[in-house]
């Protein structure tokens, strides 16, 4: 019997995964067999798992941002409760959100969440005032109601006095690398989420911000991923009896971090971040900023490396996750893998919706929500949980080619399948369904992107990897790829061509 070789740990990292619904921590331990030209693998271990809840108050929706500084806090001493000895740690978020501090430093309130309805109707509004073409052309994001350019137009709109009194804005992976270290910073990839960056410029829109009452003195000059920030704080080290590890700016967008973990070779490549969100595109050496760009609704996000992301957002397993939670607070027991395996079982293509149709953003009442949609479009209304659960992987199957071959006709390239990362892949009829949706492979992992694309940039800050090339040779040699090949059928065609029929983009 072969002896298995001694491995030493060259590097340990800690990364923050912040999602919609939870946040994690994971250790990274970077590892080489001893034995000459050892073979450099990365492992991953979670340490910490917590919920993230979206808070009502009155009429608005914030987020508990100090519940999650908590927790993060409790991370890091677990890390070295267990034996671990990170030297750096780095945190990706969902996009968009901020919170804004007083001139002392402090927290001016709770941040709103990108569900409250404070921005509606404003897409339209400040469309009519900029013009959509110059907007996207100053901005190259898909109009979302949730981008940043809208929240604070409404603060703006509603009077808020915080907009006065603030003295700076951190995005939400800065707000809490913030209270962790005492260092203000904006993040690239974060800063492309705001619409308020100018591709074209690489530097802020103060021209736009003016127009619109937007205090263009609360943005920082933003860095990019790989930045070494600092450590904690003293009073963050004495108050968890840790030393001051350093803080890392990566990829802080977590759908930045996840398309760097994904494991591509030099060939342009589509890939499809799977999680509560979806976000399906190609990577890009700069934005891409036609006029079919924007009727299109695609989006030009900076990522790591220097690289542009053309992505198009996707409602994602939001619909599944509202669903579940309504069966939840009805008594219902069931998990999600018995509900994935009661929508094998029911019958194919019976309803589909549009997954992107306005009503489904909101949470609450989802399941009437796809009930009304199915009725409107003279389908057959699905009752149960399976029909429910197979509808909505179907649509977003059939809604996955759509954006893949609405990619392919922006680059001119022909992708020859689909680079599926996130947890969403732990879905395996929902990678099994876009394989025979799009005619094409599917290739599947790893699950953890966003983490794993997080440490890859704390790695890099490090010396550890020269560049996203080697990081994502070393993602490859890490973890496993499943692919799912494409079942053609009629059905599919028939499926697809019903779903184009409900005419959006």
């Amino acid at each position: 019997m072969t002896k298995a070789a001694a491995r030493t740990t060259d590097a340990t990292v800690l990364a923050f995964d912040m999602g919609a619904s939870s946040g994690r921590a994971l250790i990274g331990l970077l590892k080489t067999d001893s034995e000459p030209g050892g073979k450099r693998t990365l492992e991953v271990a979670e340490i910490h798992r917590f919920p993230n809840h979206a808070i009502q108050v009155g009429k608005h929706l914030h987020w508990d941002t100090l519940r999650l500084l908590h927790e993060m806090k409790k991370a890091i001493r677990f890390a070295f409760q267990q034996g671990y000895e990170p030297a750096t740690f780095g945190i990706d978020t969902w996009g968009v959100d901020f919170g804004l501090l007083d001139a002392n430093g402090e927290l001016l309130g709770n941040p709103y969440h990108y569900r409250d309805p404070h921005t509606e109707g404003l897409i339209e509004e400040v469309g009519q005032l900029i013009g959509p073409q110059a907007l996207f052309e100053q901005s190259g994001l898909q109009f979302m109601p949730f981008n940043t350019l809208y929240q604070l137009y409404a603060m703006r709109k509603a009077a808020s006095p915080k907009l006065d009194m603030a003295h700076t804005l951190l995005l939400t992976p800065d707000l809490l690398a913030y209270l962790l270290t005492g260092v203000k910073s904006c993040e690239f990839t974060m800063a492309t989420t705001t619409q308020l960056y100018h591709p074209g410029t690489q530097a802020w829109n103060k021209e736009l911000m003016d127009r619109l009452g937007i205090p263009s003195r609360l943005f920082l000059d933003p860095v990019h991923p790989g930045t070494i920030l600092g450590p904690l704080s003293p009073e963050v080290r004495e108050e968890l009896g840790v030393p001051g590890i350093q803080a890392v700016s990566v990829g802080t967008h977590d759908t930045e971090s996840a398309i760097a973990a994904v494991p591509a070779g030099d060939e342009p490549f589509a890939f499809l971040v799977c999680g509560t969100w979806s976000l399906l595109g190609t990577e890009m050496d700069g934005p891409l900023l036609s006029r079919e760009t924007l009727e299109l609704e695609f989006s030009n996000e900076g990522g790591v490396g220097g690289t542009y992301q053309l992505l198009k957002n996707i409602m994602g397993l939001w619909l599944l996750q509202e669903c579940k939670r309504e069966w939840d607070e009805q008594g219902s027991e069931i998990g999600f893998p018995e509900l994935v395996r009661l929508a094998e079982q029911a019958v194919p293509f019976r309803s589909l919706i549009h997954p992107d149709d306005p009503r489904f953003f909101s949470p609450g009442a989802m399941t009437d929500k796809i009930r009304s949609f199915c009725q409107e479009t003279n389908q057959p209304i699905p009752q149960s949980e399976g029909e429910i659960v197979r509808c909505l992987l179907e649509s977003l199957a059939l809604r996955y080619r759509q954006a893949l071959e609405q990619a392919e006709r922006l680059t001119g390239r022909e992708y020859g399948g689909l680079h599926m990362v996130g947890g969403g892949i732990q879905n395996r009829l929902l990678c099994s369904f876009t394989a025979n949706a799009i005619g094409k492979p599917v290739w599947a992992g790893p699950i953890e992107a966003s983490a794993i694309g997080n440490m890859l940039m704390q790695l890099v800050a490090l010396g550890e990897c020269k560049d996203l090339r080697e990081a994502r040779e070393l993602v490859a040699a890490s973890f496993p790829i499943d692919v799912y090949e494409p079942t053609a059928s009629a059905e599919w065609e028939a499926a697809y061509a019903a779903f184009l029929s409900f005419g959006r983009v």
